[in-house]
C-alpha cells in the first residue's frame, strides 16, 4: 500500500446558488458524502455547508483524481437530495479544490466547521469561498 498525505478542500454550489440545502436534506446529504468518501477510501477531515454551498476536507488516495471523486461525491449527493425534496435538486457543475498542506490542516477543518458563524459575521475568506462557476 502507498504512503501518501494527500489534504484537498473542495467548495461546491448549488444550481444558480439558490438556497436547496436546507434542515431537512443537510444531515442526509453529509451522510451520503461521508459514505461516497469512505468507498472511494477517502477521510473526510471536515464538511459543513450553507444553504447555497459545501465545503468538504478530505484525504484522497492518489488513485483517485479530485476531479474524478468530486463527480462521483456530487453525483451520489446530488441523486439523493433530489428524491429527498420536492424541488429539483442540482449542483453547479464547476467546483473549486485546494490542495492543503498538512501543516495548515487544521486551520482549514476550523474554518470550515466555523461555516455558520463567519458567514453570519461576514468574516469568511474569499479565497477558500471560491467556486469555479463564481
Amino acid at each position: 500500500m502507498p504512503y501518501y498525505r494527500l489534504f484537498y478542500h473542495f467548495v461546491w454550489v448549488t444550481k444558480d446558488r439558490l438556497p436547496l440545502i436546507t434542515d431537512a436534506n443537510r444531515e442526509p446529504l453529509y451522510a451520503t458524502l461521508r459514505s461516497k468518501t469512505a468507498g472511494l477510501r477517502g477521510i473526510v477531515h471536515a464538511l459543513n455547508s450553507m444553504s447555497d454551498h459545501v465545503h468538504l476536507v478530505v484525504t484522497l488516495p492518489p488513485s483517485i483524481t479530485p476531479s474524478t471523486f468530486i463527480g462521483q461525491a456530487k453525483g451520489a449527493s446530488s441523486h439523493l437530495a433530489s428524491r429527498l425534496s420536492d424541488n429539483a435538486f442540482a449542483w453547479q457543475g464547476e467546483y473549486g479544490v485546494v490542495s492543503v498542506s498538512e501543516s495548515h490542516l487544521p486551520q482549514v477543518i476550523r474554518y470550515v466547521v466555523m461555516q455558520q458563524q463567519r458567514h453570519t459575521a461576514g468574516t469568511f475568506d474569499p479565497r477558500l469561498e471560491h467556486c469555479a462557476s463564481d
